[in-house]
């Protein structure tokens, strides 16, 4: 009897707890990956570290300027200028460009209430407001079941608006990350706006720079806890490419069984 002839011994076969253990080995290292690409996607879309900078530095500039010299024109100015050196940098290094324009837009705003009103801290009034706005979103879009985060991150992850009906899980995952960023900036709004009103300008403009990057994180944190642990996106560009290559395909099939008619029925 040849060694192929042998029976196998049950040493040989593998163990059931061996499987079971493979098994669990990759279902973490899909679970590692899964969690790397939320974390990578969330990066992409709020701009990561750089974007925190960008968002950050303008108003910590004026607060800065205006506690030392209470120069309203200068302050201002200043935090113009340095969004705009900001953008400046990432058309130079053709980087995208989405995070430090609405920075942009955001000190432009600001700088133009500030100028209007002689009052330093309408420096800070417009981006509130629109704090207040996109609070009022987040809550409004999660309750309607078309969670904005959802529209956010849904091109990110190249799942567009697929999650809505044919991914469920992920649909609640958006839901429940828009209420949270909801909740999160209605809470801010519901420190700084009271204290537009009772606060000086320079602490006023140092609690909301305190206040700037804490709820991001917090709400950025909870996204990716929700994401991490919902099923993964449908990538309905790889979906389009696929329907494509089979068109393709079978537009080929269909000319080659046609010359191969053809020449079967020359007289045809």
């Amino acid at each position: 009897m040849t060694s192929l002839d042998k029976p196998t011994s049950e040493t040989d076969q593998p163990h059931p707890t061996d499987r079971q253990s493979a098994g669990g080995r990759h279902a973490a290292q899909q679970d590692a990956a899964s969690k790397a690409v939320t974390e990578a996607a969330l990066f992409e879309a709020f701009g990561g570290v750089r974007g925190m900078v960008e968002t950050v530095l303008p108003g910590l500039l004026f607060v800065t300027i205006f506690t030392i010299n209470k120069d309203l024109h200068i302050s201002a100015i200043a935090a113009l200028a340095v969004s705009l050196a900001l953008v400046a940098v990432r058309l130079i290094r053709r980087d995208t460009v989405k995070h430090a324009f609405s920075g942009v837009f955001g000190v432009a705003f600001g700088v133009v209430f500030a100028m209007m009103t002689g009052n330093a801290k309408d420096f800070y009034l417009p981006g509130m407001l629109y704090t207040l706005g996109l609070a009022v979103a987040y809550l409004g879009t999660a309750a309607a079941g078309v969670p904005l985060i959802g529209l956010i991150l849904g091109p990110v992850f190249k799942e567009n608006l697929s999650w809505r009906t044919r991914n469920p899980g992920r649909k609640k995952a958006y839901t429940k990350a828009s209420y949270a960023w909801g909740l999160i900036l209605l809470t801010k709004c519901a420190i700084l706006f009271p204290l537009y009103w009772w606060a000086d300008t320079t602490q006023f403009g140092w609690v909301l720079i305190a206040l700037k990057i804490p709820p991001f994180l917090l709400a950025v944190y909870l996204t990716w806890v929700f994401l991490a642990k919902a099923p993964p996106p449908i990538d309905v560009f790889a979906e389009m490419e696929a329907e494509e290559k089979a068109a393709e395909q079978m537009e080929k099939d269909r000319k080659a069984e046609q010359a191969a008619a053809a020449l079967r029925n020359p007289e045809a």
